[in-house]
C-alpha cells in the first residue's frame, strides 16, 4: 500500500497520508511521493485540496528510525530535498488546499498542516513542536509560520517548551480555523474542500499569491501588488459570470477560469 494515497472527487484532490502504524511520520519515500501528489494538483481537473491523516493521527512529524540509522542521509537532504519542498510547494499550489487535521499533527507534520490555506481539526486532534524534545530546532517552515498565526510570546513558548496544544485551543489561539466534532470532522471538512472547489479558483489563487508577499512587503508595496492582481482577476470568466449572476439575482456557476 503506497505511503500516500491519491484521489479526485467532486474536483478535489484528496491526499492522504498512509502510514498509519506509524502515526504517518514521514520518511524519505512518502516526504517525494507527496511532493510528486502536490504536483499532480496543478491538474485542471482539480480545484482544491484536501490533506488529511489515515487512521488516528495526522502525522507525527519526521519517522526517527530514519535519522537515526546509519544510513540516514542527514538534515541538510532531509529538509532540502524532502521537507522544505513540500511546504515550498504548498504555499506555491494555485489551489486553496485545506488540511484536516484528524489526529496528533507533531513537529515537521504540524507545521506541514498549519502552512495550508485553511487547517482544520477534529476535537480528539492536537499539535506540538516536538522538536525541543529531542534537541532539535523547528522546521519545515514552522519559525516562520507559527509567529505570523499566533504572536511571537506564545510562539515561542511552544516551541520552546514542546507543550501538547489541543484542538480547543489551537482555535482559540488563531492557529487554526475550526474545530468539528470527530463525529462530524469528515463530512464537515470535506464540504470546505467541496465549496472551495464550487468558487472562482484563479480568484482564490490570486488571494493565496497577495498573502505570501503581503509576509514580505511593505503596505505601500502591497496596495500596488493588489491593484495589478485585481485587474488580472477582473479579466476572469468567473468575475463576470459573478457579476452577471448578482445582477440576474441567481447563484453563480464558476468554472474556475
Amino acid at each position: 500500500m503506497s505511503s500516500i494515497l491519491f484521489d479526485i472527487k467532486e474536483n478535489v484532490a484528496i491526499i492522504t497520508l498512509n502510514r498509519p502504524e506509524k502515526l504517518n511520520a514521514f520518511n524519505g519515500e512518502m516526504s517525494l511521493l507527496l511532493q510528486e501528489k502536490l504536483d499532480a494538483c496543478k491538474s485542471d481537473k482539480v480545484r482544491s485540496v484536501y490533506i488529511t491523516g489515515m487512521g488516528k493521527g495526522f502525522s507525527a512529524g519526521q519517522d526517527l528510525a530514519e535519522i537515526t540509522d546509519a544510513a540516514s542521509p542527514g538534515f541538510n537532504v532531509i529538509l532540502s530535498k524532502y521537507y522544505n519542498p513540500i511546504v515550498s510547494r504548498i504555499r506555491k499550489l494555485e489551489k486553496p488546499i485545506v488540511a484536516a487535521v484528524n489526529g496528533v499533527a507533531a513537529g515537521a507534520g504540524a507545521n506541514i498542516a498549519l502552512c495550508c490555506d485553511i487547517v482544520v481539526a477534529a476535537q480528539s486532534a492536537s499539535f506540538i513542536q516536538a522538536f525541543s524534545k529531542i534537541g532539535l530546532i523547528p522546521d519545515s517552515g514552522g519559525t516562520y509560520t507559527l509567529p505570523r498565526l499566533i504572536g511571537w510570546q506564545r510562539a515561542s513558548a511552544l516551541m520552546m517548551l514542546g507543550e501538547k496544544v489541543n484542538a480547543t485551543d489551537a482555535e482559540r489561539y488563531g492557529m487554526i480555523y475550526k474545530v468539528f466534532s470527530d463525529d462530524e470532522f469528515a463530512k464537515e471538512s470535506f464540504n470546505i474542500a467541496v465549496t472551495l472547489a464550487g468558487m472562482p479558483t484563479k480568484a482564490l489563487a490570486y488571494t493565496k499569491q497577495m498573502l505570501n508577499i503581503s509576509l514580505v512587503n511593505h503596505f505601500d508595496e502591497q496596495l500596488q501588488e493588489e491593484n495589478i492582481c485585481q485587474q488580472k482577476a477582473a479579466r476572469t470568466e468567473d468575475h463576470k459570470e459573478g457579476v452577471t449572476a448578482f445582477m440576474e439575482k441567481r447563484k453563480p456557476l464558476f468554472t474556475g477560469k
